[in-house]
């Protein structure tokens, strides 16, 4: 799986769709699953989450694994998406940033979601259910250091994500949602 910066103008427009990116979360949390598995679970229709699916694949952001019978499950290929308009021109820059704003919205739409069924949730989660924002005063190799030693903290628990064999027991998808913004001077 690679990380590299997404630059192809038609895989970013691929990702300018709010719905690739429901189903690229649930292939995240739940591993593979067949189109049949993903219209359940997100309420879209067989045929909508198997166009999805193809368009996501025709860009390399998942593919189909051999599954029992004639079962085809979709798995990811990507660990991350990367997307950011530095570095890129013209169109690639325009759909860089809707596929930036559909992934935002899909974000903040699901951290709504999950926010309303906190008090649905055992005593021991609700703790680990909420929001923070603070601000800080950094230079821009601060700032950028910070973002690194986050970034490592949460990588120490990516290995569980990709082999179920090693999460723990009682271990549930916690999504953590990061954003650093710049105030303009």
């Amino acid at each position: 799986m690679t990380d590299a910066p997404i630059t192809d103008p038609k895989a970013l427009r691929a990702l300018s769709h709010p719905f690739r990116w429901k189903l690229l979360q649930l292939l995240t949390e739940e591993g593979p699953r067949t189109a049949t598995q993903c219209s359940e679970k997100l309420g879209e229709s067989v045929a909508s989450c198997s166009y999805h699916l193809n368009m996501l694949a025709k860009y390399g952001f998942v593919e189909e694994v051999e599954g029992p019978g004639r079962q085809k499950p979709w798995k990811l290929v990507r660990k991350r998406q990367s997307i950011s308009p530095d570095g890129l021109e013209g169109e690639a820059v325009l759909a860089a940033e809707a596929a930036s704003m559909a992934y935002l919205d899909q974000e903040f739409e699901r951290t709504r979601e999950r926010l309303r069924q906190r008090e649905h949730l055992p005593e021991e989660w609700r703790t680990s259910v909420g929001t923070q924002g603070t601000v800080k005063f950094l230079t821009a190799g601060e700032s950028a250091a910070l973002l690194d030693e986050l970034q490592a903290v949460m990588d120490k628990y990516d290995d569980r994500r990709l082999d179920e064999s090693l999460r723990p027991e009682g271990a549930r998808a916690v999504r953590l949602f990061l954003a650093a913004t710049v105030a303009p001077e």
